[in-house]
């Protein structure tokens, strides 16, 4: 069974570029094979690890709504999910990602989303670690990914709007009953100390910080990978200091 590392945090805190990270160190230390799912509808996981998407997920689930008719007869509408999710995985060298895309239009998604969840509940066991990138509100991981994870790791920045954030988050991992096995949180772009009441008060695993780093900066003005960025780097040295408690299993 595939080992879950699910990510989120508000936008703009640098959730995608933490997952990024942690899927090269799971790489880098030869832990297995990775499977990275972009579940944010702000698409840019696949960009950032140096992938150029294929279809989304989303426009899978679009086109078998709206146009059942185009399930082959001698196919399952099950079974053309998850060959059409097969398609969707774009191949990295050490790593492959899948993009779930948009939330869904105004049909009817019940049964194709159901159907989704078996067929992932099927590829994460492919897999010896799958890395999703949420959105905020969680809305893939509830609805289409699936409904537990080993280590839950919230991201925010050291503001209070994004520290509130991550408390909410952590609300909503009990609402929408995910079953989770490590809450942890990870401060990025650190150049302050944070009170330790702030902290506590989130009743999250602190795990640490990750320093604002201009080798990153620099990547992504240049629209280039993260797979790219120097293994010396502060923001690779930070979290390879504290990412063994997210990957590792226990």
């Amino acid at each position: 069974m595939g080992y879950v590392i699910a990510m989120a945090g508000k936008g703009g805190t640098g959730k995608t570029t933490i997952a990024a990270l942690i899927v090269r160190l799971i790489k880098e230390k030869k832990l297995g094979s990775v499977l990275a799912i972009d579940a944010d509808p702000n698409s840019n996981l696949g960009e950032v690890l140096g992938l150029k998407q294929k279809s989304t997920i989303g426009e899978i689930l679009d086109e078998i709504s709206t146009h059942p008719e185009k399930v082959p007869v001698d196919m399952g509408k099950d079974h053309f999910i998850e060959y059409q999710v097969q398609t969707a995985i774009v191949e990295g060298e050490g790593f492959d990602v899948l993009t779930m895309g948009r939330p869904e239009g105004p049909g009817c998604y019940c049964y194709v989303n159901n159907a989704l969840r078996n067929v992932m509940g099927k590829l994460i066991k492919d897999y010896d670690y799958v890395v999703i990138d949420n959105e905020a509100g969680l809305e893939h991981l509830s609805r289409r990914t699936t409904r537990s994870a080993d280590a839950f790791v919230v991201v925010s920045n050291a503001s209070a709007v994004g520290l509130k954030a991550a408390k909410r988050i952590r609300e909503l991992i009990k609402e929408l009953k995910i079953n989770v096995k490590k809450e942890l949180l990870v401060i990025n772009s650190s150049q302050e100390n944070i009170e330790k009441q702030r902290i506590d008060d989130l009743k999250l695993d602190y795990l640490g910080s990750v320093p604002y780093d201009m080798d990153i900066e620099k990547i992504s003005l240049n629209g280039n990978s993260l797979m790219d960025l120097n293994e010396k780097t502060a923001s690779l040295s930070a979290l390879r200091k504290i990412g063994e408690r997210i990957w590792q299993r226990n």
